[in-house]
C-alpha cells in the first residue's frame, strides 16, 4: 500500500512539473505573438501613412522601414501570464522569446523541485499577405496599384480612401514551426 501511495505522489510531482512547463510555453507563445502583432500594426500604420506613395509599399511589406521594437509588448504580456521573457527581433519580421515562469513546480516528494522554474521558447513571424504591380509609366500619378491580399483585391482610389484593408488583411502573424 505504501508503494502505491509513493507512486501516486510521484505521478502528482510529474503532473505539477508538466503544468509548470505548460505555463511557460503558453507565456512564450503569447509573448512572441504579442510582439509580432504589435509590429504588424506598426507596419500597417506605415502603409496607411504612405498609401499615396506606392513606391514605398514593398519596403513596408518587407519590414524594411523603421518601426520600434515591440519586445516591450512581449514583456508586458509575459508579466500578465506570471512569467518573464528575454525577447529579440529575428530580422525585421519576427521575434523570438524565452519565457521563464515566476512560479515554481512547488513542494513534491522529488527533492529540489520547490525552487525549480520552467523555461520555454517560442518564435513568431509576420508574413505579408499582399502583392501589387505598379501602374505603367503612362499611368496617372493619382492611380494607385491594385492590392491583392490572399484572394481579396483592393482597388484603391486616391480620392476615396475610406475602405482600407485592416492590419490582418495586410499581414499574417503566426508561431514559427
Amino acid at each position: 500500500m505504501g508503494g502505491l501511495l509513493f507512486l501516486a505522489l510521484a505521478y502528482f510531482a510529474v503532473g505539477q512539473a508538466a503544468a509548470t512547463r505548460s505555463d511557460a510555453q503558453t507565456a512564450a507563445d503569447a509573448a512572441a505573438l504579442a510582439a509580432a502583432l504589435e509590429t504588424r500594426d506598426q507596419l500597417a500604420d506605415q502603409w496607411v501613412a504612405n498609401i499615396l506613395k506606392p513606391d514605398s509599399w514593398q519596403d513596408i511589406f518587407d519590414g524594411e522601414v523603421a518601426v520600434p521594437s515591440a519586445c516591450w509588448r512581449a514583456e508586458e504580456l509575459a508579466a500578465s501570464n506570471d512569467a518573464s521573457v528575454r525577447c529579440q527581433a529575428d530580422g525585421p519580421l519576427g521575434y523570438s522569446v524565452v519565457a521563464q515562469t515566476d512560479g515554481t513546480v512547488g513542494d513534491t516528494i522529488v527533492p529540489g523541485t520547490e525552487d525549480q522554474k520552467a523555461t520555454e521558447s517560442a518564435s513568431a513571424v509576420i508574413e505579408p499577405r499582399c502583392t501589387f504591380a505598379m501602374p505603367g509609366d503612362e499611368a496617372d500619378e493619382e492611380v494607385l496599384p491594385v492590392l491583392s491580399c490572399k484572394g481579396e483585391e483592393w482597388e484603391l482610389e486616391a480620392d476615396d480612401l475610406l475602405d482600407l484593408p485592416k492590419p490582418e488583411d495586410l499581414f499574417d502573424v503566426h508561431l514559427a514551426d
